[in-house]
């Protein structure tokens, strides 16, 4: 399978047209533990337009009854974003100085366990938390800064691209 370009600037518009309210083709999971995973990967599908079918393992989302746990859990959308060698996306983890728009921050809150996800729509000079921006939901955010957010860990995922 050939690599493809994930397209960024799709990924991003995608996030801002959806950051305050939520697309009517996906179930809102705010009140089944958070929404924050499932919009992140509404924003990765948006700039790959290509999801992974493998059953259990794979990253889909065809209704709220046939899709995959990497879809809408934090750990699971890491573990198929690092580990994926088949459709759809890839990452690598990268330090905060190498993230750009387009890539995903997940957050410890108790320095163990990773719970939420935010989608960077925006990079300042230096990658400090002070300036990079995202967007999410559960508490719904755009422009926001990582700052902002009281956490003990943070982990950064870099979109390589997809493969169709």
């Amino acid at each position: 399978m050939k690599t493809q370009t994930y397209d960024r600037e799709k990924a991003i518009a995608y996030a801002h047209q959806w950051a305050f309210k939520r697309n009517p083709a996906y179930l809102d999971f705010s009140r089944y533990g958070g929404d924050c995973t499932n919009f992140i990967s509404q924003c990765i599908y948006a700039g790959c337009n290509t999801m992974n079918p493998k059953p259990v393992f794979g990253w889909y989302y065809y209704n709220s009854y046939q899709r995959t746990a990497s879809w809408t859990g934090v750990p699971y959308l890491y573990n198929f974003l690092v580990g994926n060698e088949g459709a759809g996306p890839f990452a690598k983890e990268v330090p905060l100085e190498e993230l750009v728009p387009g890539d995903i921050i997940q957050l410890s809150f108790d320095g163990t366990i990773f719970r939420h996800s935010l989608f960077v729509v925006e990079m300042g000079k230096g990658g400090t938390p002070e300036n990079v921006k995202i967007a999410t939901h559960t508490y719904d955010r755009d422009y926001y800064p990582l700052s902002n957010y009281g956490y003990q860990k943070y982990r950064c995922l870099h979109i390589i691209g997809y493969r169709k």
